[in-house]
């Protein structure tokens, strides 16, 4: 048990003194210049046109959670296919009790309108809120 301990305890040393090590080589061999250009955000060789801070809707982050979420069910959906036959009745009555909660999910999400993107959207949203009309 004391080994196992001293080993961990050299390996974070020299994990710590390389990552240091590292560190003060690319801060002292780094280039130092400050040119018109440096700072400028560079575009794929285009002039940058307005700024890079842009507020991006909720639904594009609400997108992504989503796909992790139903990717994760067919990463589990894909190994309980790949294990069937080991797990019998019992790993498909607990399939299909995961494939019900995740068609459950689903069709919460559906019902409370995560998936409608578009005009009719945010025309509702704007009604809702009053943004938009002459109050």
């Amino acid at each position: 048990m004391m080994s196992a301990l001293l080993s961990l305890a050299g390996y974070l040393v020299v994990v710590i003194a390389l990552v240091g090590f590292l560190m003060v080589v690319t801060h002292v061999s780094g280039e130092r210049h400050s040119q018109r250009g440096t700072g400028a955000p560079y575009e794929s060789g285009e002039i940058p046109t307005g700024s890079a801070r842009l507020r991006f809707s909720a639904d594009f982050y609400l997108v992504a959670m989503f796909f992790v979420i139903f990717d994760i069910s067919a990463v589990f959906l894909f190994a309980w296919a790949v294990a069937a036959r080991d797990l019998g009745w019992i790993g498909y009555g607990a399939i299909v009790v995961f494939m019900i909660e995740t068609v459950a999910g689903l069709a919460y999400l559906w019902r409370r309108g995560a998936f409608d993107w578009g005009a009719r959207r945010l025309r509702e949203h704007r009604e809702r809120h009053g943004v938009g009309s002459a109050r």
